[in-house]
Formats: C-alpha cells, structure tokens, sequence
C-alpha cells in the first residue's frame, strides 16, 4: 500500500505565489486587488516582483491573497 498523498485536499498544491499573483492581476487587475487586500505592493506602483517580496514575508496578507485566488476560481 502507498501513504495518502497529503497535498490530496489542498486546492493550492503545485501553484505557486507568482503564477497565483500573475493570474489575480489578469483577471482581476491591481486596483480590485488592492480593494480586497489593502496592502501598498497592490496600491502603489504595482508589480509582481515587488507583491512577492512583500507577501514571502507576511503570512497574513499571503494568507488572503491565496483566498482571493480560491474565490477567482469558483
């Protein structure tokens, strides 16, 4: 027998921070971005390097980002 895969009910496995950043800013653009987290990096001179730095360190503002994301893909 094999062990359970643990990332079976984890919607995010294999995506990662700049694909899910890359397709909210497509999708939803910087502005509602920044609507719904209020974080600088989506307000003020917008960026996918500058949001990655930023969200790498700060667990809570990549926390609802990746619920953002979640939402989008309903």
């Amino acid at each position: 027998m094999t062990a359970p895969d643990p990332h079976h009910n984890n919607p995010l496995h294999g995506i990662t921070l700049e694909r899910i950043l890359i397709e909210l800013s497509t999708q939803l653009g910087w502005e509602a971005m920044g609507e719904q987290v209020n974080i600088r990096c989506f307000t003020s001179d917008p960026s996918v390097a500058s949001s990655l730095k930023f969200l790498r360190k700060t667990p809570w503002a990549r926390a609802k980002v990746e619920q953002m994301y979640l939402a989008m893909r309903r």
